[in-house]
């Protein structure tokens, strides 16, 4: 569980660069104005959509630690087995999500596309919830 979350994190810090680079051609430096204004547009568009895709590879691994993280969540006792549920499910829905922003053209223009990932925002901001507020039983 802890792999798949770790390796999200340098994954999603590289594809930082696109955003990085959407900035530096924001900011108009001399050497960029030999370009055109709708070559810098382009080159823009293509830096966001490689950050969006960027961002389906990273959403691969947030989704596939969700699976353990909601196993363990079932398992534990203390917490809702509901939560555990979601999450599990969430992994599912995070991999659908990939899947069809991979497959299909406009997935975006579905009406599933906007709730796919609901059960894991219901259970990972369910389980902040639960600790904050109830918090993990008292053994003495």
């Amino acid at each position: 569980m802890v792999i798949l979350a770790l390796i999200s994190i340098p994954i999603s810090f590289i594809n930082l660069q696109n955003k990085f680079s959407v900035l530096t051609i924001i900011e108009g430096t001399d050497y960029l104005k030999i370009f055109e204004t709708k070559q810098l547009q382009s080159q823009m568009m293509v830096l966001l959509s490689t950050y969006n895709k960027g961002l389906l590879i990273t959403q691969i691994f947030w989704g596939l630690w969700l699976l353990p993280f909601g196993y363990l969540v079932y398992k534990s006792g203390f917490l809702p087995k509901v939560l555990g549920i979601f999450l599990m499910l969430g992994c599912l829905g995070y991999l659908a999500n990939v899947f069809g922003r991979t497959v299909f053209t406009h997935f975006s223009d579905y009406p599933i596309s906007g709730y796919i990932t609901l059960p894991a925002t219901v259970g990972e901001i369910g389980i902040c919830l639960w600790l904050l507020l109830v918090g993990p039983p008292n053994k003495k």
